[in-house]
């Protein structure tokens, strides 16, 4: 089993830096031995490693923790690209946040990581016309880690949700690929009309802590929302938007400000 494993991951790098990364962690702190051998050590690849979090984190007395593991497992299965998706999430949280000085940190202990994985296999049921049970991960997600994503909502790759404390994503928004976003985000709507009602967010945006941004409006690619803006109308690409409501302040500053992560605005920019 032992070989197996060492085969596996060899053709998988980042699973196994996990599992190094793993193994030093038990050996500096014993304690861990339990969760990081259930959790990490004992699965052959990174999604089992995913369904068994997933399955934790969110059975309750209403959804057994062997159900959701099915699930879970059904849906990697069916879909290979949710784990090609979580890698570049993994690698995302890791290369973006300062906190985050391993690959094994964002599996075991970050809830933005997490709750968008999460979500992931509520929008794959939801994909698959099960929204009775896609609506109860929305839900359980909510609980669990405070973050309410709609299953219906379509998110890109490389997405980085720091803190991910009180982040309210809509059913009809869309996520670009490589987008940062801190805590207590909100993209909604502006009243009760039905249909396409969501924001609509370019690759490379970074939406700063508080932001809201609503309605069916779109941000351009590379652009930032400055923190406590609320964004009401089309940001065009590579824009700094600020203030209440949001207008334009500046330009992007960076190529790439989703990557950069910087949160302060230049008048040089």
């Amino acid at each position: 089993m032992h070989e197996q494993k060492q085969q596996i991951t060899s053709l998988d790098p980042v699973w196994q830096r996990i599992c190094d990364e793993a193994v030093q962690a038990v050996a500096t702190e014993p304690l861990m031995g339990g969760l990081i051998h259930s959790s990490v050590l004992h699965h052959a690849s990174l999604e089992r490693a995913l369904a068994f979090r997933f399955a934790l984190k969110l059975a309750s007395g209403e959804m057994s923790e062997q159900i959701l593991r099915e699930i879970a497992d059904a849906a990697f299965v069916a879909d290979p690209t949710l784990g090609q998706i979580a890698r570049a999430d993994i690698a995302a949280v890791y290369e973006r946040d300062p906190a985050c000085n391993r690959l094994l940190q964002p599996l075991l202990f970050l809830k933005g990581f997490q709750a968008v994985q999460a979500f992931r296999i509520g929008h794959w049921l939801w994909t698959q016309g099960r929204q009775d049970l896609a609506l109860f991960v929305q839900m359980r997600v909510s609980e669990v880690f405070g973050v309410d994503i709609h299953p219906n909502a379509k998110l890109g790759c490389g997405i980085m949700i720091d803190h991910a404390h009180s982040i309210v994503i809509g059913e009809t928004a869309v996520i670009g690929d490589n987008v940062s976003m801190l805590h207590s985000v909100t993209l909604g709507g502006t009243g009760k009309v039905d249909g396409d009602r969501h924001p609509k967010i370019g690759d490379g945006v970074l939406i700063g802590a508080g932001a809201k941004v609503l309605g069916n409006i779109t941000i351009g690619h590379c652009s930032r929302i400055a923190a406590g803006s609320v964004v009401l109308s089309d940001i065009p690409p590579c824009k700094t938007v600020a203030g209440i409501p949001a207008r334009v302040v500046g330009e992007a500053g960076c190529d790439q400000p989703s990557i950069m992560m910087n949160q302060v605005f230049d008048s040089t920019d």
